[in-house]
């Protein structure tokens, strides 16, 4: 804890309150957040499972697909099993570095899932509007390259968001309304002047996530073009189904994530328990939907997960 440099009269220890105003409602709210984590567990495990086993597999599309269900995983973990905790034994406590190191967790997932979705993109876009050089452009390798570059891009960013509140004081009033240590909770909780600390979250964040969103609608603009140019009904149809899952877990990701960033600064009139709730769906909701989405809409996954429940 004096790495952190804490004065005595800091606290060592926050306390994380769960759903405010929904204290009594607790545990049957856990039902819900259990069924998605466990569900969600399932089916992204499962997603890694096929696709490492089976060879044919073994292709940019799909290892991009295992890359989101890694950040699936280890951003619900990272929420999911402390907010149990509270909802079920009302063990609220959680050490200051346990906080900063959630948090620094939680967002490092949020921006590397920003980053596989606008990869995603670009590979829909190749696949599509220049199938020939497909698999001279998108090797295994590449991918891997870019995968790990969306990671550092991440860990650059919310590190300093890290670093920036490990350098504040802590007043004595050591409560945070969440079920987690959302980066703005926290910053609430500093008696020091905070506004770079607010800023450069808020708008660090839209830059980020603001890129990769322009980078994206870039991409379908000239899928859509590329599509619009084909004669073929039938062909037309094929190259927009397989678009149809990254553009439903498009939707789920980014629609919760601008909602919430900005009503959790901006929406003051909105009670306390909707943000929770809805930030906590921002990462339960696709970490449970992502599977099941690529599941059905991809032919070929979708067979190889059949096989293999088949044999069971």
């Amino acid at each position: 804890m004096a790495a952190l440099n804490l004065t005595p009269s800091e606290p060592s220890t926050f306390m994380l309150m769960g759903i405010p105003g929904l204290e009594a409602a607790h545990i049957w709210i856990s039902i819900p957040f259990s069924m998605f984590y466990i569900i969600g567990l399932f089916g992204n495990f499962t997603v890694l499972f096929v696709v490492g086993k089976e060879q044919t597999l073994h292709k940019p599309m799909y290892l991009l697909i295992c890359m989101l269900s890694i950040t699936d995983i280890g951003t619900a973990t990272a929420i999911v099993p402390k907010a149990l905790c509270i909802f079920w034994f009302n063990l609220k406590g959680i050490t200051v570095c346990g906080c900063l190191t959630q948090m620094f967790f939680v967002h490092t997932s949020s921006m590397m899932h920003s980053a596989i979705l606008m990869t995603m993109a670009f590979d829909r876009y190749l696949a599509i509007c220049n199938p020939l050089r497909y698999a001279t452009i998108l090797t295994n390798v590449r991918i891997a390259k870019l995968g790990l570059v969306g990671f550092m891009r991440a860990v650059v960013f919310i590190l300093p968001l890290t670093l920036l509140l490990i350098r504040q004081p802590f007043c004595n009033n050591h409560i945070i309304h969440h079920t987690y240590c959302d980066h703005m909770a926290v910053v609430k909780m500093s008696c020091g002047d905070t506004t770079f600390d607010g800023m450069y979250g808020l708008v660090g964040a839209f830059i980020v996530i603001g890129l990769d969103l322009t980078l994206i609608a870039l991409s379908y603009s000239l899928i859509i073009r590329s599509v619009l140019r084909i004669s073929s009904k039938t062909a037309h149809q094929k190259a927009l189904n397989t678009c149809t899952a990254h553009v439903s877990v498009m939707l789920m990701s980014y629609s919760p994530f601008i909602f919430t960033s900005l009503t959790h600064r901006f929406g003051q009139g909105i009670t306390p328990h909707v943000h929770i709730i809805l930030a906590n769906l921002y990462f339960l909701v696709p970490h449970m939907f992502n599977p099941i989405i690529y599941g059905v809409k991809t032919k070929e996954l979708r067979v190889k997960v059949g096989k293999y429940i088949s044999r069971r």
